[in-house]
């Protein structure tokens, strides 16, 4: 089967070059299963609508997969029309976030079909496979939603959440690093990359039992942790900066140290091999003791990323008890981090129950007091977003403004969106690599910053 795997075209709100992972590892995937794959990120690319309309018409595909997230849903309607009209042979899937944590925002669709539960490329292989069966309705494909007679039909078994010895790791030479490293130059910003350095992401875990209700992990990828081998990741790393001019390694995992054991044999590997990969991770402080950090330290880790979320008590409240942190924990914490050498990137969450304007703008003071980063969002509640049906309806749960509208979402405005004058200084803690005469390098620090 020929199948186009896709980001559609998008302005993202926020990036992380891990959310769009799930393009290529379905590729990979559905690779593997014997199908002719071809894996585009069009909003990483800035594709123009011209642009993509050729490819939906001259690729001829069976079947399109688009991964849905969050943040891509504002021209979701567009992409889906422009199959239809330009290649009406096509059959449309959708996999990702927020089919799974909010399934009937795309029954308001065209789509032929919905991943509900499951990893994305399990789900897109067990449909690609039942289109490849006649599309019985009687053996609808676990965790999936079909659409037939212009009514949807649910399987009644969960998707499959695929042991990570079966995770087909991305063909590098197809993701848009360069792309990626543009997003990553303004730090005002505050997304995830660092500035001027090409980024290798290397999906190391899947999960999370912790259950923070604004949290995704949990519902999507499940309770338990699901990890690469230390011999594996290690291997993807080595062969991958063999390949293409990566500077440091991003690990994509929704709580890194959760695995400790896993964790300290993983930069006993890495200093083996001479520490020779700057990285970064994002875990919880909980999870984090100090002696692990000295492991990582050693190992070469240059930012380590936590879910402070909030420093107030009556804030803390609302979160799960592995959250609830004291100003003494995190000052050890960011102590060790600043005699250490490694970055500490704090995410904060502006509009989390039980806090306030006030006590939000005291958490950013205390962070950058003991020289940490900040990386503020604005709350969005999981559970609310459960119930959207439309994709304008899920739009409001970007991250970006609040919903629904508070009376305070005026005075957090400046913390999220204010002018941003501490700026990140990590990446003169990864090297910029040199090559040989000919290698393709990608540009250099262009004089300003450009828009995606």
């Amino acid at each position: 089967m020929k199948i186009l795997s896709l980001w559609p075209p998008q302005v993202p709100s926020y990036f992380n070059a891990g959310h769009h992972l799930p393009v290529f590892l379905t590729a990979a995937y559905l690779r593997g299963q014997g199908h002719e794959v071809k894996a585009i990120d069009a909003g990483a690319l800035n594709m123009d609508w011209k642009r993509f309309a050729d490819t939906a018409y001259q690729g001829r595909y069976d079947l399109v997969a688009i991964v849905n997230d969050f943040d891509n849903t504002d021209d979701f309607d567009r992409t889906v029309r422009y199959i239809r009209r330009l290649s009406p042979q096509t059959s449309i899937v959708t996999a990702g976030r927020l089919s799974v944590e909010a399934p009937a925002v795309f029954e308001s669709t065209d789509v032929d079909g919905i991943v509900t539960s499951g990893d994305p490329e399990s789900g897109v292989a067990s449909f690609a496979s039942w289109l490849g069966r006649g599309s019985d309705i009687g053996e609808i494909p676990p965790g999936l939603t079909v659409r037939h007679d212009c009514r949807w039909l649910r399987s009644a078994r969960p998707g499959t959440l695929l042991p990570a010895a079966e995770w087909c790791l991305p063909d590098t030479s197809e993701i848009p690093y360069a792309a990626y490293g543009r997003m990553y130059q303004r730090d005002e910003s505050k997304f995830c990359g660092i500035p001027d350095r090409r980024e290798l992401v290397v999906p190391a875990a899947r999960g999370c039992p912790i259950g923070c209700s604004y949290c995704d992990v949990p519902g999507v990828q499940g309770v338990k942790d699901r990890r690469l081998t230390v011999e594996r990741t290690v291997a993807y790393i080595k062969e991958s900066f063999d390949r293409e001019p990566f500077e440091y390694v991003a690990f994509y995992a929704p709580t890194f140290t959760l695995n400790r054991r896993w964790t300290r044999e993983l930069c006993t590997a890495l200093r083996a091999e001479g520490s020779p990969y700057p990285w970064k991770c994002a875990t919880a402080i909980s999870h984090l003791p100090l002696d692990l950090l000295e492991d990582m330290a050693a190992a070469r880790c240059v930012r380590v990323s936590v879910g402070l979320e909030t420093l107030e008590p009556d804030g803390q409240g609302n979160l799960p008890p592995q959250k609830h942190i004291s100003f003494g924990r995190f000052q050890e914490l960011a102590d060790a981090c600043t005699r250490l050498g490694v970055e500490l990137n704090c995410f904060v969450i502006a509009g989390l129950p039980g806090t306030t304007p006030l006590g939000v703008e005291r958490t950013v003071a205390e962070i950058r007091s003991v020289g940490g980063r900040t990386r503020p969002t604005m709350y969005a509640n999981i559970e609310e977003l459960r119930r959207a049906t439309t994709l304008e309806d899920a739009a409001l749960y970007n991250r970006h403004l609040l919903h629904p509208f508070d009376a305070d979402e005026q005075d957090l405005h400046e913390l999220v969106f204010g002018e941003e004058k501490h700026i990140t200084e990590v990446m003169q803690s990864v090297p910029q690599r040199t090559w040989p005469t000919g290698h393709p390098l990608r540009p250099r620090k262009p004089p300003t910053a450009q828009p995606n």
